[in-house]
């Protein structure tokens, strides 16, 4: 494939070494946003730039007619804007907060603990994230992810950062030196805990799972999920 990268950062720069290593050519790279660049001779654009050059990266793409991939985070209330913009034009188009395969493993299993835990009132769940210190957005995109999976399956309203409330699931957001990603739903009672936690060891599950989206989305039309990517069924 000929893959531009919209985002030539940490994220950008493991993708190309990893395209190069699958056999891909990098044939474009745009430091944030792409603005009138011409993505003619794209096959897929793979995007990891910031939340306010995203929008305009993945609007650029989808009116061009190429596919793309997107795991920015913090831009998602205009979510619905890109949606309805990639069925009007018939294009191609994956979103994910986290591309890592073992993450998107992790979040089925949040999902069948929450459905788990449903009838057992007296946990109170909370989440915590760890990220490197240059993440702009707090809490991560994958924690946010994990927290409104837990609500669509529990008494919950929403979630709070660094806050606890009752109706609410409090996301604890810390920043470490390069630290790659950790994410840990815990459920306490004044008996126990129950933990279940992904640790990330390094880029590269990122930008791989970001790669094989890539190489998924070619030929086909629509909005899609690493679940269609992955195969992974509800549980």
């Amino acid at each position: 494939m000929k893959i531009a990268i919209l985002g030539y950062g940490k994220m950008g720069k493991t993708v190309e070494r990893l395209a190069g290593e699958r056999g891909h050519t990098i044939i474009l790279k745009t430091k944030s946003d792409s603005n009138q660049i011409n993505l003619a001779e794209t096959d897929v654009a793979i995007e990891f730039s910031t939340p306010d050059a995203a929008l305009q990266n993945i609007t650029l793409c989808l009116e061009q007619g190429i596919p793309i991939v997107s795991g920015t985070t913090g831009w998602l209330t205009h979510y619905n804007e890109i949606i309805n913009l990639c069925v009007s034009r018939n294009g191609s188009f994956i979103y994910a907060s986290n591309f890592s395969i073992g993450v998107n493993l992790f979040y089925n299993i949040n999902e069948y603990v929450a459905k788990l835990m449903l009838p057992w009132t007296k946990y109170n769940v909370s989440i915590e994230e760890i990220h490197h210190i240059q993440k702009k957005d707090s809490p991560s995109g994958t924690a946010i992810s994990l927290a409104e999976s837990i609500i669509k399956h529990s008494e919950y309203e929403g979630w709070k950062l660094d806050e606890k409330t009752e109706n609410n699931i409090q996301i604890s957001s810390k920043r470490i030196n390069d630290e790659k990603g950790i994410h840990c739903i815990s459920y306490v009672s004044d008996n126990d805990t129950i933990s279940i936690k992904h640790k990330a060891h390094s880029r590269d599950g990122f930008g791989l799972g970001a790669i094989l989206a890539a190489e998924w989305l070619q030929n086909k039309k629509g909005v899609f999920t690493m679940k269609d990517v992955l195969k992974i069924n509800n549980i």
